[in-house]
């Protein structure tokens, strides 16, 4: 079930098409409240704002829960956990692309004002990390090159294993850097979310 370099670049695109709201939300947020004041209060209301919000919270523990997988034998003892670990990465990465649109729905494409746009961006760069790492991974697993270099430099030339570990060197602690950041700011996000409600 592992996702193949085709998939992983549909759900970058799909990605990309769901980040857009974030780009035109100014035009359209000022329309919608000029021309329908119920819908728009709707969704800036606490209802909907809360819903979504539990929602976006299930779909962050879900993508949390997922490195049980990985972890949980360390940590739970020698239970075993059910599927493998490429099964589990693949959930993960359809359930990040699923929370992102999770989050446009739940903002409405607004970036928000100091902390929430912060909150935001931080997000975005979380999404963004996993989704660079995992497509430059895959593409050089099924690329039918066995070395890879720069042309006309032989001396930087490499195989497959070595540039797939110097590449996940980089982008993995880089994004499990940033999902910590994302995690505490999304504690600070709900307190201040019932705390100014």
């Amino acid at each position: 079930m592992k996702p193949k370099f085709a998939t992983l670049i549909l759900l970058t695109l799909l990605s990309a098409f769901l980040l857009a709201p974030f780009v035109v939300s100014p035009i359209y947020l000022d329309a919608l409240r000029e021309r329908s004041i119920e819908l728009h209060q709707f969704i800036r209301g606490e209802i909907y704002k809360q819903a979504t919000g539990y929602v976006a919270l299930a779909f962050v523990i879900g993508e949390m829960l997922l490195s049980l997988r990985k972890r949980g034998r360390s940590w739970i003892g020698k239970i075993k956990l059910p599927g493998s670990v490429i099964l589990w990465r693949s959930v993960h990465i359809f359930l990040g692309v699923g929370l992102l649109a999770v989050v446009v729905v739940h903002t409405i494409g607004a970036t928000g004002l100091n902390f929430n746009a912060i909150f935001l961006w931080v997000f975005f760069a979380v999404t963004l990390s996993a989704l660079v790492g995992v497509v430059a991974e895959t593409g050089v697993l099924e690329s039918p090159r066995k070395i890879f270099g720069l042309p006309g430099n032989k001396d930087l030339v490499v195989t497959k294993g070595p540039l797939i570990r110097n590449m996940r060197a980089v982008w993995l602690p880089t994004h499990i850097f940033l999902v910590s950041i994302f995690v505490m700011m999304l504690g600070v996000h709900v307190f201040l979310a019932y705390y100014y409600r």
